[in-house]
């Protein structure tokens, strides 16, 4: 006589679901992971700042800014280089007059970047983001790649049109001015580029640290304008250390011709700056990976 066949006990219901639910969160997770290639983060992260309406406002604004500035300097500085003494005369810099809108366009510039972050989090939009994205390390260094590629080009065209229109205005009056070909000039330009690339990424840095675009702006104002006002006033080897190597008053020696025996080089200071810039990005990225979104 045949013996029945002996089945297991079918498990409870919720411990079954249960038991799916952890086979399946995992796979999830790691299919999402893998579908997000880098590239198509770096695609993900152009179609956002591309169609950011900030983005337009802010180059155009710091175009405006940096070339009007740069007519109105070099018209002043060549009515009044006539009247300066000698010792004026030899420190006079066509240089820095042309380009000096770069004061204005920095604060344009660490903006966008801020925003690339800060408007995100505002639109709750980080979410989706990070479901797509999970690995914050090819987040964050996507829209680092993608607002330099935006952000070098149109710094380096906002340092030429400064220069020219600036030049233009020298040689106009009759002042000292250069030609683009000159060394001095050629590196003011392009590092004049290089300096606002920096002020963009540095607001990228604040804004995932801080993730308040009001917080962020207020920040960059204080880093780089307020500190700079204040510190002729500090008093002895602090006023010197803070005006030598506070960060962007040390970049920002890129875009002058005439040597300061009392601050850095000009490539030496730029290099102060990228060196603070990357130990920003990399706090931002610590911060970033830890917290939730």
């Amino acid at each position: 006589m045949s013996q029945p066949l002996a089945h297991p006990e079918p498990a409870p219901a919720p411990a079954r679901r249960r038991a799916r639910a952890g086979r399946r969160r995992p796979a999830s997770n790691s299919a999402a992971s893998d579908r997000a290639t880098f590239w198509h983060s770096l695609r993900a992260e152009w179609v956002k700042i591309r169609t950011m309406r900030s983005t337009l406002f802010v180059i155009l604004g710091a175009l405006a800014f940096a070339v009007g500035l740069a007519a109105l300097n070099g018209s002043s500085a060549g009515d009044e280089y006539p009247d300066l003494s000698p010792a004026d005369r030899a420190e006079f810099d066509p240089l820095e007059t042309s380009l000096m809108g770069y004061l204005v366009a920095q604060i344009a510039f660490g903006l966008l970047g801020g925003l690339v972050m800060t408007s995100e989090y505002g639109a709750r939009t980080i979410v989706p983001t990070l479901t797509s994205v999970p690995r914050r390390a090819r987040v964050l260094g996507s829209k680092a790649l993608v607002l330099v590629g935006v952000a070098l080009p149109v710094g380096i065209v906002v340092s030429l049109g400064a220069f020219l229109v600036g030049q233009a205005a020298l040689s106009g009056a009759g002042a000292p001015h250069l030609a683009l070909s000159d060394g001095a000039a050629t590196r003011g330009v392009l590092g004049g580029g290089l300096y606002l690339t920096l002020a963009a990424l540095l607001g990228l840095a604040l804004g995932a640290v801080i993730r308040s675009t009001t917080a962020t702006v207020t920040t960059l104002f204080g880093v780089m304008l307020i500190v700079r006002a204040f510190a002729p006033a500090l008093p002895g080897a602090l006023g010197d250390g803070v005006a030598k190597f506070w960060p962007p008053l040390a970049g920002g020696r890129i875009i002058t011709a005439v040597r300061d025996p009392d601050a850095l080089a000009p490539w030496a200071g730029l290099g102060v700056m990228a060196g603070c810039v990357a130990a920003l990005l990399a706090a931002a990225f610590v911060v970033f990976r830890g917290r939730d979104a």
